[in-house]
């Protein structure tokens, strides 16, 4: 179990929940993206199946084992052509925004739910310490990581969806020069995620603006009972 729990990146009793959250988290913001894209007139996500929210259709499994692993990974990205839109820098902006919104709005429907357990009182007339535990640990999970995933994904550096939409808000001439370093942008965006240096004043600080967005929104809900 020692080993295990060296091996992967969560431990092993709170693995099922963060499987859980992302399966939840991934197949959302992958299908948001696809029911916009075809609501504008792309069928590309449509024609393959993308617009469900059937996780098996988003997922990438070496994604995903990474992410379990190394805490860091991805799902299979959903084929968008612009060339379809009627507006293709609007609806383009749009479509790319869709996903880590879809994520900021599990963290908050989440949140309220949680804080709403425990102003209730629900959750502490809960007799039973692993359900409480089970219970709390998954809702702590869920909502900080699509907290995160919200605040990661607008990172303005390919692949994620910020750099798609930095792309459809600057002026094509900008665009098309960004296009020719976008090659080297992966390496940088690589580099941020393995170095431990550059974590610390990257990611971790997102880490810690989800956790104070996730705190303060739970006591403003709980400011209600």
């Amino acid at each position: 179990m020692d080993f295990l729990n060296s091996f992967f990146r969560y431990p092993i009793d709170q693995l099922p929940f963060f499987l859980l959250t992302i399966l939840i988290a991934f197949t959302v913001h992958e299908f948001a993206h696809a029911y916009f894209a075809n609501k504008f007139g792309d069928p590309t996500a449509k024609l393959l199946g993308r617009v469900t929210l059937n996780p098996a259709v988003h997922f990438d499994l070496f994604g995903v084992l990474l992410l379990v692993i190394a805490g860091f990974g991805w799902a299979r990205p959903v084929p968008v052509n612009r060339a379809n839109f009627e507006k293709p820098r609007l609806m383009g902006v749009i479509v790319s925004f869709a996903g880590p919104l879809s994520n900021l709005l599990l963290a908050v429907v989440g949140t309220i739910i949680y804080a709403s357990l425990v102003g209730s009182g629900v959750m502490g007339g809960i007799e039973n310490e692993r359900l409480f535990t089970a219970i709390s640990t998954f809702f702590y999970m869920f909502n900080l990581t699509n907290f995160f995933l919200f605040l990661f994904n607008m990172i303005p550096l390919p692949p994620l969806d910020g750099y798609r939409i930095l792309e459809d808000i600057l002026p094509p001439s900008i665009s098309r020069k960004l296009q020719g370093v976008e090659q080297w942008s992966i390496f940088i965006f690589l580099l941020i995620l393995i170095i431990p240096p550059l974590q610390r004043v990257t990611i971790q600080p997102l880490y810690q603006l989800a956790y104070n967005m996730y705190v303060d929104f739970s006591y403003l809900i709980l400011g209600f009972f």
